[in-house]
Parts: C-alpha cells; sequence; structure tokens
C-alpha cells in the first residue's frame, strides 16, 4: 500500500486475547482448517497477496510482543519489525511470547536487544499500549487485523482492492 500511495502506515496495539497466559495457549481448529492451514476466505486472501499463513500451534501471549512492536514504532522500524513478526508467527510458527523469539525478530529488524530488552522488563510500554487498545475500542474496533483509513473502520482480513478503494476515496 505505502509503494503504491503516500500514506504513512501506523501500527498500534489491540488484546484480541487478553487472557492468554504468558506460556500460551494450544488453539482449537476452526471449521475448514485443515492441515495447519487457515479456512477459507482468509487462505485465499493470503494466497493472492503471496502471503504464506498458517494456524500455529501455540496461540502466544502476546503483550511484551506488542510492546516490542511499540518500541519499533518509536525507533522508525515498524514495518520490518512488523514482517518479521508476521513470518516468525504464521510462517514458522514461532512463539512471539517467547523472549528469544522476540530477541531474534528485533535484531533482524536492526532494533538494539539490550534497549529493548530493558524496556520490555521495566514495562517502559505497558501504559501506551493500554491506551492504543482503549483508543480502539472507542471508535468501534472488535477484533484484528483492523485497519483505519480516514474516518473509514473495518475489520478482518480484506482483500487488497477494498484498501485499493479506501485510500483512493480518502486521498480523493
Amino acid at each position: 500500500m505505502s509503494q503504491e500511495f503516500d500514506v504513512k502506515i501506523h501500527g498500534r496495539a489491540f488484546f484480541l486475547r487478553p487472557d492468554i497466559p504468558k506460556e500460551g495457549i494450544t488453539p482449537n481448529p476452526r471449521p475448514g482448517e485443515e492441515d495447519g492451514l487457515l479456512a477459507e476466505p482468509l487462505r485465499s486472501y493470503a494466497s493472492e497477496s503471496g502471503l504464506i499463513m498458517r494456524r500455529p500451534k501455540l496461540t502466544p501471549y502476546t503483550v511484551t510482543a506488542l510492546e516490542a512492536s511499540e518500541h519499533a514504532q518509536q525507533k522508525g522500524k515498524f514495518l520490518d519489525f512488523h514482517h518479521s513478526m508476521y513470518k516468525a508467527l504464521w510462517e514458522e510458527g514461532k512463539d512471539l511470547g517467547n523472549p528469544s523469539v522476540l530477541r531474534e525478530v528485533a535484531e533482524e529488524s536492526d532494533l538494539e536487544w539490550s534497549d529493548l530488552e530493558e524496556k520490555l522488563e521495566t514495562g517502559h510500554y505497558r501504559e501506551t499500549i493500554r491506551g492504543q487498545h482503549q483508543q480502539a475500542i472507542d471508535i468501534g474496533v472488535r477484533g484484528i487485523p483492523a485497519f483505519v483509513i480516514g474516518d473509514t473502520v473495518f475489520t478482518g482480513a480484506q482483500p487488497y482492492e477494498v484498501f485499493k478503494m479506501a485510500v483512493t476515496r480518502v486521498l480523493g
């Protein structure tokens, strides 16, 4: 999207499953999921976009991952970090709640681990991500992924054309 249009992409936190413990949980397969592949229409949307999406064997605890994402945002490296986190979870099935995975992704994204680790240990971004979560709820977000383009809020995986139409409408 940012390659086709002059737009800025900002990541924000949303706690989809705040009840997940630090060790994560084993997910139950959803109807239509087989052999680790997601159900339709997600499977087709991912394929059309050239993405690989497999159901991870573990639904991870994501609070520290959201804090690390905010750190990447503050350092101007959100998209690199986000793409690496996506790959770690959806392609490689890694546990995003595991500090060693966060370290690996941070280093891939050219973030200094010692700085991030200290911020994670002290909860430096905890109130920021809680505030972002509340802001999302206030504007009507109820799930992920969620997108805000101009004054339009929509949730769920969408074909690229939906994004293109929304951005074209906002940019005039």
